[in-house]
């Protein structure tokens, strides 16, 4: 069988693709099958992790809360968000932050570093209290302290397959969302300000256009607000998305009109107001597929980083909006927050069109500020580049030699990204 990702740009054609459903079967599949063994999850990470000729995992049979004790929830390793998101919903509780996508398997999303937006939060992996990790000799390893843990939060899938997980989480909480277009300049003037006002915070900006596409979303007691089935419809599918794409696809046909198409993007979008419950605000749907690349840079070089993307952005065809997010550092060994309170900036373009020559230029302009990839998006550094960006670098090696020491987990793109 042939894998493809969401994005459709990375593929593999493994030897074996196993769908384990018990843990003794997940260990068999690791021992006895050839190797590389990777794990494919929900094929939302644009990098080449999933991709091998060897062993492909998938763990969607391995989907179940396993256990409640309070506000810590150990569950297995391939349930999608969205089903987490429910089933902590129906036991009174919550995830403290989320991406703008639930389709991603938990196990893939804390691997990768994927985060949310909110200055004072960290990303996904910040919420791990321990990992179950079943090595490359079949042992299973309850992992919940040391360097083994901050190593295992953010692994890439290096270490050994996550089997289960448990997640500190929060009492299921509202949240008050309102979208909002503004000049661009005086956001960016009162960035820093604007980000901790808020639980979370972000924007999108089109280049070409000087206008900002704000986001905020604060904790609330009032009751929930959400617009009626046809309206949502209307917003959230038919303008967010089929009318986005029918935009893009023109800019793909007319590269030269993608300024003006972009100020116009930029000038029907419309304030928005709803209240709901946590994990029913923080996803959006997306159904315009893209390719991406997204840097973490020090929280204080956030404005520096957007103008940067913006001047590479604006000398290419790019009809997709730079995004901004924001995180609070945290510790594990090879988060792209590891240390430092930060900033995500992120670059789109649409599938189909060129994308390597624009990603490049932007990554050298954001490594220029301290910037770190985020190990799901396209990148285009190696060990040599990467190991001086992160402080403990030489840690999670140590951990990784011990885990997998005959690097049986260790692909074309670990060896590319951590040697």
């Amino acid at each position: 069988m042939e894998w493809v990702n969401w994005s459709g740009s990375q593929r593999a054609t493994p030897a074996i693709f196993a769908r384990p459903l018990t843990r003794a079967e997940l260990a068999h599949a690791i021992v006895k099958g050839p190797h590389p063994v990777r794990v494919a999850g929900a094929g939302h990470s644009f990098s080449a992790g999933a991709v091998t000729a060897g062993t492909l995992l998938s763990l969607d049979g391995l989907n179940r809360v396993l256990d409640v004790d309070g506000t810590l929830v150990r569950v297995e390793a391939g349930i999608r968000l969205r089903q987490l998101s429910r089933e902590l919903h129906a036991r009174g509780l919550a995830m403290a932050n989320l991406g703008d996508i639930d389709e991603q398997s938990l196990a893939g999303a804390l691997a990768t570093g994927t985060h949310g937006t909110g200055t004072r939060l960290p990303n996904l992996s910040g919420q791990l209290a321990a990992v179950e990790l079943v090595t490359a000799d079949g042992r299973e390893l309850t992992i919940d302290g040391g360097d083994e843990l901050l190593a295992a939060r953010v692994s890439l899938g290096a270490l050994g397959v996550i089997a289960a997980v448990t997640l500190r989480c929060v009492p299921a909480f509202r949240l008050r969302h309102t979208d909002k277009p503004e000049p661009l300049e005086p956001v960016l003037e009162e960035l820093q300000e604007r980000a901790d006002a808020h639980d979370h915070f972000e924007f999108w900006t089109f280049p070409h256009a000087q206008v900002a596409l704000t986001r905020t979303l604060d904790r609330t007691d009032a009751p929930p607000k959400r617009p009626g089935r046809a309206r949502a419809y209307a917003s959230d599918v038919l303008l967010d998305n089929h009318a986005f794409r029918a935009v893009n696809e023109l800019g793909r046909r007319f590269p030269r009109a993608i300024p003006g198409l972009n100020r116009f993007s930029s000038a029907v979008a419309s304030q928005r107001e709803r209240i709901d419950w946590s994990y029913r605000i923080f996803a959006s749907k997306r159904l315009v597929r893209f390719e991406e690349l997204e840097y973490s840079v020090p929280r204080e070089h956030a404005v520096e980083a957007v103008r940067a993307a913006r001047a590479v952005l604006e000398r290419h065809p790019v009809s997709f909006p730079i995004e901004l997010r924001f995180t609070a550092g945290d510790d594990a060994l090879l988060s792209p927050a590891h240390g430092r309170d930060s900033a995500f900036v992120a670059v789109h373009v649409f599938r189909g069109m060129p994308y390597e020559q624009a990603f490049r230029e932007v990554e050298a302009a954001l490594s220029e500020l301290g910037g770190r990839p985020h190990w799901g998006k396209r990148s285009y550094l190696g060990a040599a580049e990467l190991a001086p960006r992160y402080p403990r670098w030489e840690d999670f090696q140590r951990v990784r030699a011990a885990l997998d020491p005959h690097g049986r987990f260790a692909n074309d793109w670990i060896r590319e990204v951590l040697g």
